[in-house]
């Protein structure tokens, strides 16, 4: 699923594309819509995993990639690299098309309606753009969420922060050398803070649209830490990294029962060269180079 990295820069590009153009004609299959062209683009945005783009008359359109969603560009009269039937959200432009394929949602609200008040109230800040704030970021959890919540579940909770996929959530838990075993209730406003830092760290650096990475520099033993190296050794400690279902709705989870021990070990071993500043910097990657 697209993390957001991939939507915040999917959101920058289409802005660059569409901002200022008038539309011809907006579809979106199996719903009815009021007629939309001859609408201008004011602006595209994302938050979390949720990409906006704004009209001129006062619309919103909203789309959720979801696991399998995906926008392509063509000129007018080029064929489709995918079936018509896979369209979730048509842009028709005088001269190109844009189409967004396999979206899991995609919804039209006024920009100022309630529709978008409550979605803003709902998602937790969007780790891209905002610092993360420790006390209303672990009052938000606490509200939210019971305290046997698993950690896994809570990083991937957009109510509490936005932008958080399945692969961050392995990586983030392993840098910060928690067990993904943990529930909220053993995690303290410290470990919150420290656990969303790593995740707003490695978000930015990826904003560049190329290929993920989450360890610095290249040292051609691959760009991540765990995700997807399931059975191979620990790129940290030599040990074999394990792929569990976990979760109350199970997912994939990768990660070292060796080095990720809980959140003691974390408060004591997490610096230099183990994890990310707490902080937004703009490049930190001397901060998550190699393990010598």
């Amino acid at each position: 699923m697209p993390e957001g990295d991939t939507i915040h820069t999917l959101a920058v590009m289409l802005g660059r594309w569409l901002t200022g153009r008038q539309l011809t004609a907006v579809r979106v299959p199996r719903q009815t819509l009021p007629q939309l062209g001859g609408c201008r683009v004011q602006c595209v945005t994302s938050h979390g995993k949720h990409l906006y783009i704004d009209l001129d008359d006062g619309h919103r359109l909203r789309s959720h990639l979801g696991l399998y969603g995906a926008w392509h560009h063509y000129g007018r009269d080029e064929p489709w690299q995918k079936p018509p039937g896979q369209a979730s959200l048509v842009l028709e432009l005088e001269d190109r098309v844009y189409v967004c394929f396999n979206a899991r949602e995609v919804e039209l609200m006024w920009t100022l309606g309630f529709q978008a008040l409550d979605q803003h109230h709902r998602l937790g800040p969007d780790l891209i753009r905002e610092l993360v704030q420790p006390e209303p970021l672990w009052e938000r959890a606490r509200d939210l969420l019971a305290g046997d919540t698993p950690v896994v579940d809570l990083l991937l909770n957009q109510r509490v922060a936005a932008g958080i996929g399945n692969v961050y959530k392995s990586e983030v838990l392993f840098i910060g050398r928690y067990s993904p075993l943990l529930r909220l209730d053993d995690l303290s406003s410290e470990d919150m803070t420290q656990l969303y830092s790593i995740a707003g760290s490695l978000l930015n650096e990826n904003l560049h649209g190329g290929r993920r990475r989450t360890r610095w520099p290249d040292d051609g033993r691959g760009p991540l830490w765990v995700y997807g190296r399931a059975a191979r050794p620990c790129l940290r400690c030599g040990g074999s990294i394990r792929r569990d279902l976990l979760g109350r709705y199970p997912r994939s989870t990768y990660w070292c029962a060796a080095c990720q021990t809980g959140p003691a070990a974390a408060t004591a071993k997490v610096t230099g060269r183990d994890a990310p500043a707490p902080a937004y910097s703009n490049r930190s990657r001397n901060a998550l180079a190699k393990e010598r």
